[in-house]
C-alpha cells in the first residue's frame, strides 16, 4: 500500500495498521481446544433503562457489561424504534431500486474526501481485498440538521477539518421523502445511542454522564446497505468456503455500531474457537457490538468482535448501521476504571476522527 502525504505517520496511523495485523492475525490462527466459544448472542429489553431508577438502569448496565467482556455483541429489545425501523428498511430498497444508475453516480463516494455518498459492489473491501465483496451501499455522515439537540455548533470533520456537511444526498424530485425519512431514523438512532452511552458508562462503574460532553457534536457514520441474492444459497458450513462475501471479516472502528437489519440472516460472528456463528434477525431487536474505540478505551475488557456479512439466501437483503464515536477531535486514551498498577495502559491514545479516516482509506486501493 502506498503512503500519502495527507495521513502523517503518527499514533493514530500506527494504530490502523495494527488494526489490519490484528484482523489478519486472527483469521489466520489455529484455535486451541482450550479457546472459549459461544454458540448465541444475548437479548438485552432496554426498557427498564428508561426507568428513572438507578438501579434499574444498573441492572440493564450490569447485563451488557456481561455480553462486552464475553463476546462484544448484543441484541437489545424495548428500544422503543420499531416502527421507524421498518420505515427506514423500505426506504433502504427504494435507495436501490427507485434511483437509476445515472442518478447513483452522481454522488458516487469517489467524489467525498470523507467516504460519503453511493458505493457500488466492490468499490472498497473490509479485508485488503482479499475476496470480492458483492455489497452495495449509501453511505452519510453527522451533519447539525440530523441531530436532534442541534448540535454544539463546533462539528469537525474526521481530518479535524471545521467544515459544513459534507453528505452527498440523491436528488429529492427522484426520491420523494428519502432525505426527511433518513432524518428521522438517524435522530432517533444518535439519541438511542447517546442513551446507550449514559450505560456503557455505568458498567464501566463511571459516572453515568461521564460521556456526555464528548458525544456533542459526534461522529456518527451511517449506511443503507444491500446484498445482491446468492447465486448458490447454501447453509453456514464449518466445512465449506464461501465464495459470496457480502462484507468481509472485519472490527468495526467506532465506539459501538447499532444495525438494523430485515428478517433476512446474514450476519456471522467470529467465535474465539475458530467458528462462524449467525447473528440471524430477531423480532423487534436492534444488533449492538464494540467496536475499536470502545475496546481501546476498556484497555482490552470489551471485545471488539470480528464478524462479516455473507447473504445465503435467495433473497436481497437490506441492513442500516450506525458506527457511533464520540466528538472526532477528543483524543481515546484507555478509562481509568480500566487501569490498575497491575494492569496498564496497552494502549497510546489516538484521535477519533483520525483514525477512523486511516481505517477507511485502508479499504480503498491508494487512498492509505
Amino acid at each position: 500500500m502506498a503512503a500519502v502525504a495527507s495521513y502523517p505517520v503518527d499514533a493514530t496511523r500506527a494504530a490502523a495498521l495494527d488494526s489490519q495485523r490484528y484482523l489478519e492475525t486472527r483469521l489466520k490462527s489455529t484455535p486451541t481446544t482450550s479457546a472459549v466459544s459461544f454458540d448465541s448472542i444475548p437479548i438485552i429489553d432496554l426498557s427498564p433503562s428508561f426507568s428513572s431508577s438507578l438501579s434499574a438502569r444498573q441492572a440493564v448496565a450490569r447485563q451488557i457489561r456481561e455480553a462486552c467482556t464475553t463476546i462484544g455483541f448484543f441484541y437489545i429489545t424495548g428500544h422503543g424504534m420499531e416502527l421507524i425501523s421498518q420505515k427506514t428498511l423500505e426506504l433502504a430498497e427504494r435507495f436501490f431500486t427507485e434511483l437509476s444508475q445515472e442518478s447513483k453516480d452522481k454522488i458516487h463516494m469517489r467524489q467525498s474526501k470523507y467516504f460519503r455518498g453511493y458505493e457500488p459492489p466492490s468499490y472498497s473491501s473490509l479485508n485488503n481485498f482479499t475476496q470480492k465483496e458483492t455489497k452495495e451501499a449509501f453511505n452519510w455522515a453527522y451533519e447539525a440538521a440530523l441531530d436532534p439537540t442541534g448540535g454544539d455548533g463546533k462539528y469537525v470533520e474526521l481530518d479535524g477539518a471545521s467544515v459544513s456537511s459534507q453528505n452527498l444526498w440523491p436528488d429529492e424530485s427522484e426520491i420523494p421523502g428519502f432525505y426527511e425519512g433518513i432524518k428521522e431514523y438517524y435522530g432517533t438512532t444518535m439519541q438511542l445511542a447517546r442513551h446507550l452511552f449514559r450505560l456503557f458508562a455505568l458498567s464501566l462503574d463511571l459516572p453515568e454522564d461521564y460521556f456526555d460532553s464528548m458525544m456533542t457534536h459526534p461522529g456518527g457514520m451511517c449506511r443503507l446497505i444491500k446484498y445482491k441474492p446468492s447465486e448458490n444459497p447454501k447453509p453456514l458450513s464449518e466445512v465449506s468456503e464461501d465464495e459470496e462475501i457480502g462484507l468481509g471479516a472485519h472490527t468495526d472502528y467506532e465506539c459501538f455500531t447499532l444495525l438494523l437489519q430485515d428478517s433476512n440472516p446474514g450476519l456471522e460472528i467470529l467465535s474465539p474457537d475458530g467458528r462462524w456463528i449467525s447473528a440471524g434477525p430477531v423480532e423487534g431487536g436492534i444488533v449492538v457490538n464494540v467496536a475499536d474505540f470502545l475496546m481501546r478505551w476498556t484497555n482490552g475488557i470489551y471485545k471488539s468482535t470480528v464478524h462479516r456479512v455473507v447473504n445465503r439466501t435467495d433473497k436481497e437483503r437490506y441492513s442500516v448501521p450506525m458506527f457511533f464515536s464520540i466528538n472526532y477531535d477528543e483524543k481515546v486514551e484507555t478509562l481509568p476504571s480500566c487501569v490498575s498498577e497491575d494492569n496498564p495502559s496497552k494502549f497510546p491514545p489516538i484521535t477519533a476522527g483520525k483514525y477512523v479516516m486511516n481505517r477507511l482509506a485502508m479499504t480503498i486501493p491508494g487512498k492509505f
